[in-house]
């Protein structure tokens, strides 16, 4: 029970994040709302390394769904103010924070199902 409602924060929380990711891309930036939604799904070809084994299943998928890469994007607009780096920074985040919220979390090399936000899919726990 405990554990149940943890979990719904967690995802909440992320999907408060993703919301506010998407306010600022939308109203503060000015980017077309429907690149968010066109896009989301490119991140997850980093899935495609499960067709090699869990293990560079993993490795792929994570750096594709680690914060560390829209951080360093970000970090480098702030410096040099171009507009495509910000851009694929926010659509990378909603992506991030998008996945999160639906309880997709970075992957244990064991298998896709395990992740840092507990197990997905037909055997969830």
């Amino acid at each position: 029970m405990q554990k149940d409602i943890m979990k719904h924060i967690v995802s909440a929380e992320y999907f408060v994040a993703a919301a506010l990711v998407a306010a600022f891309y939308i109203v503060a930036v000015g980017f077309p709302w429907y690149w968010l939604i066109v896009l989301f799904p490119v991140l997850d070809i980093s899935a495609v390394g499960y067709f090699i084994n869990d293990k560079i299943g993993a490795l792929l998928y994570n750096i594709a769904h680690s914060l560390i890469g829209p951080a360093i994007l970000t970090s480098i607009y702030i410096f040099i103010d171009n507009q495509a780096i910000l851009f694929v920074s926010l659509i990378w985040l909603f992506h991030i924070f998008g996945d999160r919220a639906l309880g997709y979390g970075l992957k244990h090399t064991t298998s896709f199902n395990h992740t840092h936000l507990g197990t997905i899919g037909k055997n969830k726990v």
